[in-house]
Parts: C-alpha cells; sequence; structure tokens
C-alpha cells in the first residue's frame, strides 16, 4: 500500500467579526470555501508556510499572532490501475492578522475566490470540515491545540 504525508499550514483570520476564507477548487470541479492556507515545501518552516500561502491564495501579508493547533486527517483510496493508497494530513493551523496587501484572488492555483463571511455565516456556506476545525480552536483554545471536532478515528 503507497503511504502519503502531507504537511500543511493554515491561517484563522478574524477580523470585525468576518474570517477570511478561500474557495477551493477540487480536481472534479467541486468548490469549497477553505482556511487560506497550503502545503508546506520541503525546508520551509511551518509559520513561513502560512504567510506564504496566505498571501498567494488572497493577496493579504499576514503576521502569525498564535499557534491554535495541529490537526490530522487520514484518507484511504483506490486508484484505477494502481495500488491502495493511504494518506495522512498533518494541518498546522494559526491565527494570523492582516498586517498589508490587498484582497485579490488567487490564478493558476488551488483556489478562485478570496473573501471575508460574516461570522454566523460561516455554517451555512459550503466548506470543508478545516473551516469548522480552524474556529473550533480559535474559540476554544485547547492547552493541547486538538480540536473536539477532531476525528476520533485519528487519535
Amino acid at each position: 500500500m503507497k503511504q502519503e504525508l502531507r504537511v500543511a499550514a493554515y491561517a484563522v483570520c478574524v477580523r470585525d467579526g468576518q474570517l477570511l476564507l478561500a474557495r477551493w477548487v477540487a480536481s472534479d470541479g467541486t468548490k469549497r470555501w477553505t482556511l487560506p492556507g497550503g502545503g508546506m515545501d520541503h525546508g520551509e518552516e511551518p509559520v513561513r508556510t502560512v504567510v506564504r500561502e496566505v498571501e498567494e491564495e488572497t493577496g493579504y501579508v499576514a503576521e502569525p499572532t498564535a499557534l491554535l493547533g495541529i490537526d490530522s486527517i487520514r484518507r484511504s483510496w483506490l486508484r484505477r490501475l494502481a495500488a491502495p493508497g493511504d494518506f495522512q494530513g498533518l494541518r498546522i493551523i494559526y491565527e494570523v492578522q492582516v498586517t498589508g496587501g490587498e484582497l485579490r484572488n488567487e490564478t493558476g492555483g488551488s483556489t478562485d475566490l478570496a473573501a471575508w463571511h460574516p461570522l454566523a455565516d460561516v455554517p451555512g456556506l459550503t466548506r470543508v470540515g478545516l473551516v469548522d476545525i480552524g474556529l473550533d480552536l480559535w474559540r476554544e483554545r485547547p492547552p493541547v491545540g486538538r480540536s473536539r471536532l477532531a476525528d476520533p478515528a485519528n487519535s
């Protein structure tokens, strides 16, 4: 079985009661809102990853202000004409504040739109589970940095 590990860093950015999100476009064309962020390059510090990814996906310069937590997901998959795979994603989640730049959409990346959403509207958005996990970490600030919404199967 092929094993794959992906380490990524994401941002929870709340300003004036609104959450900054990027709209992720899946390979099948499905679009869902997610936290700005993405995969860490080899040799890159996670805090630099989140700053780079926020700028790439939203146009903003971000300053991390707190490490909120770490989330882990695991998925199995079957590929046509290939062996089954086992994917684990390690997601480092930071609180950030905008310190510069201007809101813009990413071009040529994995997201196509960046926008602020009122916190009260987030539950009604078509979104990935990471949004809820990030907001839970931001609100609750658990001492061990694990959201109560984390998948118990990954424990």
